[in-house]
């Protein structure tokens, strides 16, 4: 089986691919377009550089890596919805099983402005995720009801994608993981101190007037989304 987890930044991300990553059958993935979006947009992130030095920035050969043959049986990848530039090959995606992530845009704006205040509505990836999910389907779910009850969404989601539930998924050790990208230094700070999923997340977080623009653009996208989350 190959995953292919779709979910914009700040969206418990991290925590899930260090869930999948805490199975012996997985090898992992952490967002192999990413190179390749930066070379193409000329977005200037933080730690642009050393991304475009360590991982593969020709979207071509990306896709053919998602692909590849591992040692293990499974497959998970974390991916960017907004990282899929127009022309970037997207036929691999057939042959995934396809995971939507999504967050509440208001605890996505609130945590990415935390890191990064240059904040853009395509840097946050709804828009686009809404159109992956129309172009490919598959399975949703909602980080608020993974930090509300782990294991009940994660056995549940198991369940939906035909994969036998371990609870290995429920716990990691703290620190970084070999699988993280070199971004990690910048914005996996918290997972790294982490041993398992955060408890469940309080009311909606007061969104800065200089986003609210951008909560209100982004929200339509995820109540679609949300109205078609996994039961």
């Amino acid at each position: 089986m190959r995953i292919a987890m779709w979910s914009g930044p700040r969206n418990l991300s991290t925590a899930m691919m260090y869930s999948f990553g805490a199975r012996p059958d997985f090898t992992i993935m952490d967002e192999p377009f990413y190179a390749a979006y930066l070379r193409a947009t000329g977005v200037n992130h933080p730690m642009r550089d050393e991304i475009l030095q360590a991982q593969e920035s020709d979207a071509t050969t990306v896709a053919q890596a998602c692909l590849a043959p591992q040692t293990t049986p499974h497959v998970y990848m974390k991916h960017m919805p907004h990282h899929m530039v127009d022309g970037f090959p997207l036929d691999w995606a057939a042959q995934c099983v396809n995971i939507h992530l999504i967050r509440h845009p208001a605890r996505v704006i609130a945590s990415y402005s935390a890191k990064w205040d240059d904040l853009t509505l395509e840097q946050i990836g709804f828009v686009q995720q809404s159109a992956l999910y129309d172009q490919l389907g598959g399975v949703v779910i909602d980080s608020f009801d993974i930090r509300q009850n782990p294991e009940k969404a994660l056995r549940r989601l198991c369940s939906a994608v035909d994969l036998p539930f371990d609870p290995a998924m429920l716990r990691w050790p703290a620190g970084p993981r070999t699988e993280d990208g070199v971004w990690a230094a910048h914005w996996y700070g918290a997972v790294h101190r982490s041993t398992g999923f955060a408890g469940a997340e309080g009311p909606l977080p007061e969104v800065d007037a200089k986003h609210r623009d951008i909560l209100e653009h982004a929200l339509p996208h995820y109540e679609k989304m949300r109205a078609a989350v996994l039961d």
